[in-house]
């Protein structure tokens, strides 16, 4: 098939790879090359690295709603789109484009937890499984008819990070199943019961409150791991907390019971890994080497 692919985050590259060894993908899209580092330079998005790595024709618009845009999109001639993560809302006339429409690699079991933070908010409410769904975009938000679909469970102690490496390699699979198959899937309409947004992660709820349950805290901390990354204060210490598990233990929400492990309003939760500002994350006993731990953590 002809394909343009369109993402942007690491998330995209596995399916950017898998596209590109099945089919001729003749357009990559992807956000523009944003400043980083702390000379600020322009540097481009780890699609569009790895689109240019390979020889693909790549574009990064600001908009595609001018008519510029559209007529280049409508040039390519693609069969259909992929789209994954690119972070532009596609107008109409971009879904009407291709021959066989655009198709979505989202990261949940549709209909719950549409949006832009699918992976976290899974994990975050304590979701015993998630997954991936080939979608037919429509103009709602992650509403179109679910071609494919094909659950994981979530691990107890599985962070963010880890979730998103399994849910990614899926996706690329997943995608190119759907595209040879693509002439006898049946779309399946999304149900209207069950329905969840996954909002964009605000950084005011990654602090960690000690008052919560155990099992809460251990969801916020391993749902909000790598990034941004839940935190706590260890005395003027700001420090990020990536990994933990919840463990046997009572005491007043906040106290230092022994180690790592610390006491919430009901249990107690083990951080396994650990980051404070400034320093690189280190594991449970390279933290506690030569430090002064406190009493209480707020």
């Amino acid at each position: 098939m002809r394909v343009i692919f369109m993402g942007t985050p690491e998330f995209s590259v596995p399916v950017l790879d898998a596209l590109h060894q099945n089919h001729e993908v003749v357009a990559v899209y992807s956000q523009p090359p944003r400043p980083a580092g702390r000379g600020q330079v322009l540097r481009p998005s780890p699609v569009q690295a790895r689109a240019e790595a390979l020889g693909l024709v790549t574009r990064y618009p600001t908009s595609l709603r001018t008519a510029e845009a559209l007529a280049e999109f409508a040039a390519w001639d693609a069969d259909v789109a992929v789209v994954v993560a690119y972070g532009l809302i596609l107008p109409q006339a971009i879904l009407d484009a291709p021959r066989r429409g655009c198709l979505n690699i989202h990261a949940s079991l549709l209909p719950r937890w549409r949006g832009a933070a699918p992976i976290h908010r899974a994990i975050m409410a304590g979701d015993a499984e998630t997954g991936i769904c080939i979608m037919q975009m429509e103009a709602g938000l992650d509403t179109g008819p679910v071609l494919l679909r094909d659950a994981v469970a979530i691990g107890a102690e599985e962070t963010t990070g880890e979730l998103h490496d399994r849910l990614s390699k899926m996706g690329a699979a997943l995608i190119v199943q759907a595209l040879a198959q693509l002439a006898d899937l049946t779309p399946d309409p999304q149900p209207d019961d069950g329905v969840t947004y996954a909002a964009k992660i605000d950084k005011a709820e990654a602090r960690v409150d000690w008052a919560r349950p155990a099992a809460e805290v251990d969801r916020l901390i391993r749902g909000l791991s790598p990034f941004p990354g839940a935190w706590c204060m260890f005395g003027k210490d700001r420090v990020k907390l990536l990994k933990s598990r919840v463990i046997a233990g009572q005491g007043l929400p906040g106290q230092v019971l022994s180690g790592l492990t610390i006491a919430c309003g009901d249990g107690a939760v083990e951080i396994l890994l650990a980051q404070r500002e400034g320093k690189r994350a280190q594991a449970q006993a390279d933290f506690l080497r030569g430090a002064q731990m406190p009493g209480h953590i707020d």
